[in-house]
């Protein structure tokens, strides 16, 4: 974590370190498509067809926990710091059960990334989006499983509102997980994927069982790595796809 800043207040110091990395990740977001972050080859199965790809955003939101802190001993974050995930339904078409940011498709009706980001996390989870702080965008991203480009919106949850899984149909739960669990090494570990002969790799979290992998896992792995928030792991404790 960046060592500026009142230690008084380090979940403060945890903002900064956010707005440092969307400061540095501006040029490639500017860029547009030339900017788009590749997913390495050594984590997917399928191509992307760029001409196709459709476009989604996602909210990344930062809170803190009003009365849970993390399992984890605090490290290089605070013990209070938190994310917002959901759980797909397990009837869905598409990444059912999977753990993911709030978000979804943008819409013709959606003025930008940030807007849809928003309006499917209020959705979603049943979010007040007038409590978040929009502080940025990361560069878009591949999603190639279903050819899709997506744009990681991080939010900062100054003022905290009720969430929930507002429609069953598409979400089993919503939850919040403190980030001091989410960088504990304990917690850390990679999902095999086995398919038409290939096998791949790509890093997980276990938090409380609940394994959060895929796009996701990824996102939220390199995003830490960006933050210097990130604790040595180790990368050959394998399990299995979780829904094989």
């Amino acid at each position: 974590m960046s060592s500026t800043g009142s230690q008084a207040h380090p979940t403060l110091d945890a903002r900064r370190d956010l707005l440092g990395v969307i400061e540095r990740h501006r040029p490639l977001v500017e860029a547009g498509d030339d900017g788009i972050s590749k997913v390495p080859a050594s984590w997917m199965f399928e191509g992307m067809d760029q001409a196709t790809a459709r476009r989604a955003a996602v909210l990344v939101l930062f809170g803190r926990l009003d009365d849970i802190d993390a399992a984890a001993a605090p490290s290089t974050v605070p013990a209070d710091l938190d994310l917002l995930f959901v759980e797909r339904a397990a009837t869905l078409r598409q990444h059912a059960g999977q753990i993911a940011f709030p978000g979804g498709t943008i819409d013709d009706t959606d003025a930008s990334a940030v807007a849809a980001a928003l309006r499917e996390a209020q959705e979603e989870t049943g979010l007040d989006p007038d409590g978040v702080e929009v502080l940025g965008e990361l560069p878009a991203a591949e999603l190639p499983v279903t050819n899709f480009v997506v744009t990681p919106v991080i939010g900062w949850w100054g003022q905290p509102s009720e969430v929930f899984a507002v429609d069953p149909g598409e979400s089993a739960a919503v939850f919040r997980a403190p980030v001091a669990d989410l960088v504990d090494p304990v917690h850390r570990f990679r999902v095999e994927v086995s398919r038409n002969g290939r096998t791949h790799r790509s890093p997980a979290f276990d938090i409380n069982g609940r394994i959060i992998w895929g796009f996701t896992g990824i996102v939220l792995d390199r995003l830490l790595e960006d933050l210097g928030w990130s604790r040595p792991w180790d990368q050959s404790r394998i399990r299995p796809h979780p829904f094989s």
